[in-house]
Order: C-alpha cells, then structure tokens, then sequence
C-alpha cells in the first residue's frame, strides 16, 4: 500500500565544487540579453562607467571586450534565464571547483584564465581524471 509518496525527481552532481577551500558567496545581478547561463558559468562584472549596466555581470569573454567584463571575476551558482531581463542570483567568489565544470566565454582557455582567478581565491582543480 502506498503511503502517499511519489518520486518528484532525481539528484545528479554536477561537480562543481571540487575542494574544501572557503566558499563565499554574494548577490549578484547577471545582465539580460544573454540568454541562459548555467550553474558554473566565469562570469566578469561591467566595470565601465560608460556602460549602462556598470556593475552587472555577464558571461565573461576574451574577444573584443574593454568594458572590464573580459576579467573573470566570478563563478554562476546557479543556472538563469537572463534572455529578456536581468536576473538577481548567486555568485561565488571565492571556493575550489572543477575545471570541467566551467562555462568559459569566447577566447577564454582555462590556462588563460587560472592565475587571475587564483588572485580572487578561486582555485580551479581537476577532479577524477577529468
């Protein structure tokens, strides 16, 4: 006999987090017009004071960018929707996570991107072999 419980779902890893350094975490608002973005995405913050969304984050990019998002300044926490409007979430600014389960922007390499960010107490590691 059934006592009323039903599977609502399963729970797979994705392994970002990959280490026992300190976490820390922050609000943050990801700039629409970006479509989605997943959990573990490098994100880089508008620093341009010129710029109309000074201040918010977008999915950083190496390639023909001066408005100071093409620093890596962050990781995604969690996946968002940023396609038709900005989206308040979580970032993580400090912790250990696992290289392959980052999201880079274009003309970003993970060899390009691990000292800056090693600056910002973010460690990227390999985990199982990946």
């Amino acid at each position: 006999m059934s006592q009323g419980y039903q599977t609502a779902g399963a729970f797979v890893p994705d392994n970002l987090i990959a280490g026992d350094a300190k976490i820390v975490t922050q609000g943050i608002t990801v700039a629409s017009g970006q479509g989605v973005l997943p959990r573990g995405a490098v994100l880089g913050r508008i620093t341009d004071a010129e710029d109309e969304d000074v201040g918010k984050y977008v999915l950083s990019g190496a390639t023909s960018v001066t408005d100071g998002s093409q620093t890596p300044d962050c990781i995604l926490a969690e996946a968002v929707d940023a396609t038709s409007a900005d989206v308040l979430t979580v970032g993580y600014l400090s912790g250990q996570f696992n290289q392959a389960a980052l999201t880079l922007g274009n003309g970003h390499t993970l060899a390009a991107i691990r000292d800056g960010l090693r600056d910002k107490n973010i460690y990227l590691t390999t985990v199982g072999g990946a």
